[in-house]
């Protein structure tokens, strides 16, 4: 592989880890979460969350940074959206690789149970 495109998939690689690392956190999936719904103010994200004003604050932050979210001033309130729609198709991927695993295990639990495997 030439130097140039291994130094892009690096970089690729790179931003990837980058937007998993910012989804780390489970108080920003869940922001990503309740915005599927559409725009929330500051502090109606505020209140659902069980946040303070400050770390919520840090959590829209660094969704922002990310480009995941944008925000609106409409007087003294700030509402957030998901900025792109893909945001909530990855979140969808996420929820049923969970619920494969999680069928998977089911299914290994119940295999375990008949009597023949005991």
């Amino acid at each position: 592989m030439p130097e140039s495109g291994r130094k892009g998939q690096e970089r690729v690689s790179q931003a990837k880890a980058e937007l998993f690392r910012v989804l780390g956190h489970p108080m920003r999936v869940r922001i990503l979460e309740l915005l599927r719904g559409g725009e929330r103010s500051v502090g109606d994200l505020q209140q659902a969350l069980g946040l303070d004003a400050s770390g919520t604050s840090q959590h829209l932050g660094s969704l922002r940074n990310r480009d995941l979210v944008t925000a609106r001033r409409d007087g003294k309130n700030v509402y957030y959206s998901i900025k792109d729609p893909l945001t909530t198709e990855l979140l969808e991927v996420a929820r049923r690789l969970i619920t494969t695993r999680i069928e998977n295990s089911q299914s290994l639990l119940e295999q375990l149970a008949e009597p023949e495997n005991r």
